[in-house]
């Protein structure tokens, strides 16, 4: 139980990568506050946790808004007292070439993607900074660090999460704070299965360990990071893609 007793706040947990961050740190025995700007989805999965007699609750949140984010911390804070842990992962994708990105898909995956970091990351800081102790974990990506057509706008959105990552690391740690990024590769999901047989043996070729990751793979490495494991590390981007970045 490497987080027994922490108050884990997941943006964007209601699915995917964030849940089965969710699932891995409420396993471990944190309470985990499920965030999602669908609040049904974000109950229905708190009550998926709560039937497996894990300790978990949810709230709805737009992460691009300073003052839905205040709103959702200033409750979690009046019922938990405190949040020890933050996982930024609350993300979009609105992919096309550049000569044919709308400017309105640009301002909402930098919205959603970076902004969201900012005001999760300002708001629930004020509290940890007052513990003097606090872990701030970020999802970035790998196409955050060597890009890919297509996602001028993911990919911008996700190294300006890495830059932040680093910067905040070094504002926060004489409190005590630690503050890194994870950066997925190819994951399994929704978008994945649905690739033909050529796609995807295509990805597979450009991944040394052959295989496309899982949720589990990126909550193993942000539940080393958040436990005690991980005190001593700041600053630092954790690529999770299988070697495809070498």
């Amino acid at each position: 139980m490497r987080l027994k007793d922490q108050i884990v706040l997941i943006t964007g947990s209601a699915r995917g990568i964030g849940k089965e961050i969710a699932l891995t740190f409420a396993k471990e025995g944190a309470t985990v506050v499920i965030s999602d700007i669908n609040g049904e989805s974000a109950q229905e999965t708190c009550a998926e946790f709560i039937r497996m007699n894990l300790s978990a609750d949810s709230f709805s949140c737009d992460v691009t808004s300073m003052e839905s984010v205040k709103e959702m911390v200033d409750k979690i804070l009046d019922k938990y007292k405190r949040i020890d842990i933050l996982i930024n992962n609350a993300g979009i994708t609105r992919d096309n070439l550049l000569l044919r990105m709308r400017e309105c898909d640009w301002d909402a995956v930098v919205s959603t993607n970076l902004k969201g970091v900012f005001c999760c990351t300002k708001i629930i800081s004020k509290s940890m900074l007052k513990a003097r102790k606090g872990k701030i974990i970020n999802i970035a990506s790998i196409i955050g660090i060597v890009g890919n057509a297509g996602q001028a706008n993911y990919s911008a959105s996700k190294a300006g999460v890495i830059g932040f990552t680093k910067s905040i690391a070094k504002e926060f740690a004489s409190r005590g704070i630690t503050s890194n990024a994870v950066a997925p590769g190819y994951i399994q999901s929704e978008m994945t299965n649905k690739l033909n047989d050529k796609d995807r043996e295509k990805i597979l070729s450009s991944i040394p360990l052959n295989r496309i990751g899982t949720p589990k793979d990126v909550a193993h490495v942000c539940l080393f990071l958040a436990s005690s494991g991980g005190d001593y590390i700041t600053g630092q981007t954790i690529v999770v893609d299988g070697g495809m970045a070498i």
